[in-house]
């Protein structure tokens, strides 16, 4: 009986875990059908949007580089954290946010 309460308590720490973890990683329904069905998936620092080039330069070489990608039957999951939610999986609308944000305005997170 006391192994079945410590299992009933763990699946529900799990539970809550899960909840709060997806409120802060946003996986994009593009990339998570991709890992579902074992269709290659390829990670992208967001850093080239917000330091390594200049708008516009930026935004079109990041959206060229998602359709190469795509163009060698790939699912592209750039990973950047917006509004405090990390999203894998970005959307256009999101890569040109991002693009146009001032370097100052944006924080590298990086361990290095």
């Amino acid at each position: 009986m006391r192994g079945l309460l410590t299992l009933r308590l763990i699946s529900q720490n799990l539970s809550g875990l899960h909840a709060a973890l997806s409120k802060m990683v946003l996986v994009s329904p593009e990339v998570s059908e991709a890992l579902k069905t074992g269709k290659p998936v390829v990670a992208l620092e967001s850093t080239i949007i917000t330091h390594g080039m200049d708008y516009p330069v930026n935004l079109q070489t990041a959206l060229e580089v998602e359709h190469v990608i795509r163009e060698n039957g790939a699912i592209p999951a750039t990973i950047a954290i917006i509004k405090g939610v990390l999203r894998v999986g970005l959307t256009k609308e999101d890569i040109e946010f991002m693009s146009k944000l001032k370097r100052e305005e944006v924080r590298k997170c990086s361990k290095r």
